[in-house]
């Protein structure tokens, strides 16, 4: 998805140099790019006979959608349980911790 929103409109073989290394093989790509299509994420239109692939989502929807997954596969649909995931492993600092409530006090306005 990255490489989509950096380009907009690509083929698969203008996408393939955007990856990091190692590059993915042409087929593999192209499975992952089918996989985004048919979850709502790309879209395409035909040119001659291959198709070049779009973002019809933004960043921003994407990263709600990849949260919401995360918190529901990983942390039993409980934020609280990401939160405190975070804070033990990742070892954040209480200034981090003071930042997130701020952040959260501020959008609950």
């Amino acid at each position: 998805m990255q490489a989509f929103w950096g380009v907009g409109h690509a083929f698969i073989k203008e996408v393939i140099p955007l990856m990091p290394e190692p590059k993915p093989h042409y087929n593999s790509l192209a499975t992952m790019v089918k996989i985004l299509e048919e979850k709502g994420f790309l879209g395409h239109e035909t040119i001659g006979n291959i198709y070049r692939y779009f973002p019809v989502i933004s960043k921003e929807e994407y990263q709600k959608h990849a949260m919401k997954d995360i918190v529901n596969q990983y942390f039993d649909n409980s934020y609280s349980n990401m939160l405190a995931f975070f804070a033990k492993d990742q070892q954040l600092s209480e200034e981090e911790l003071s930042d997130i409530l701020t952040i959260i006090k501020k959008n609950r306005k």
